[in-house]
């Protein structure tokens, strides 16, 4: 996120506007945690992982009331537009105040890669990087204990990390919400592939799954092998950003920001094809990114 903060403050600047930074997203409208941003306030912070204006969860946004709110107070700063970086409940909250007449603009920020209206989300390319490093210092152990690993990577809902990081590290096994495989299957693969000469095996757990203490535990009581578990846990979600999330967030800033110009509202700036796209929040739902099924077929070919 911090890469789009700078791109955003910078290029807005640039054109001739005065930036705002708000903390701690729409409670800090609330609270008035508005500051105005110049060029150096923003330095040094393209490699940083996180958010210099920090974040907090705050569900009661969801009520009318406090959107009115929140509304009333950018009203009275003379904010006529506000640039929300986050995932879908940011871009919920973006909507929000859109309906009440804020011009409004989502630069999608998520490590899970799963919102509508764009392929890529900032913050994945990133996670899917650290778990392949941390993947790789797990295999090197792994590999010289002759063991099964597990590995839980973030994913409530969706798989797209620990599919992509599977393919990427080359995991046996890949666990994941869109495809189902009964925990009797993966005991089944795991003798097979040793059964095959293969000395050591990776799985990815998506936590939305049974989890990796569940497999592990299954694993353990159903063959003769005692697996390592590894839960990545937050360690996904922090470091410096890969080159394409920075290139991705700049891109996507100045896109906004263009938008802006030309008196668009109310739009989520989306990764598709590999161009940058202002999709209006209404049709969003319209550009759907599932996870590629294919990918998974030939993770498991690749794996064998």
């Amino acid at each position: 996120m911090n890469a789009a903060i700078r791109a955003v403050t910078r290029q807005a600047i640039h054109n001739g506007y005065t930036v705002y930074g708000i903390e701690r997203g729409f409670l800090g409208i609330i609270n008035r945690e508005i500051r105005e941003l110049g060029p150096r306030d923003v330095g040094g912070i393209i490699t940083s992982g996180g958010t210099i204006l920090k974040t907090a969860r705050f569900p009661e946004f969801k009520e009318l009331a406090m959107q009115e709110k929140a509304y009333s107070v950018l009203q009275d700063m003379g904010i006529e537009s506000l640039i929300v970086i986050g995932g879908d409940g940011s871009m919920a909250g973006a909507e929000a105040l859109s309906r009440l007449g804020l011009n409004t603009m989502t630069i999608p920020a998520t490590i899970d890669n799963d919102m509508n209206g764009t392929e890529y989300t900032i913050g994945f390319d990133t996670a899917i990087n650290t778990v392949v490093d941390a993947v790789g210092k797990i295999r090197d152990t792994s590999n010289s204990h002759e063991r099964i690993a597990i590995v839980e990577v973030m994913g409530r809902h969706a798989g797209h990390i620990a599919l992509q990081s599977g393919l990427a590290c080359g995991a046996e096994i890949v666990i994941i919400p869109e495809v189902e495989i009964s925990l009797d299957a993966v005991c089944n693969r795991i003798n097979e592939s040793h059964q095959m000469g293969k000395e050591f095996s990776i799985i990815l757990v998506a936590e939305g799954t049974y989890g990796g203490q569940a497999v592990k535990d299954y694993i353990k009581s159903h063959t003769y092998f005692d697996p390592s578990l590894t839960v990545l846990g937050y360690l996904q979600r922090g470091g410096s950003p890969s080159a394409f999330d920075s290139l991705l967030a700049a891109r996507m800033s100045s896109a906004a920001l263009e938008a802006i110009a030309k008196g668009e509202k109310n739009q989520i700036l989306g990764y598709i094809e590999g161009r940058i796209k202002a999709i209006p929040y209404k049709v969003a739902c319209n550009y759907k990114f599932p996870l590629d099924i294919s990918q998974y077929t030939l993770l498991t070919t690749l794996s064998r």
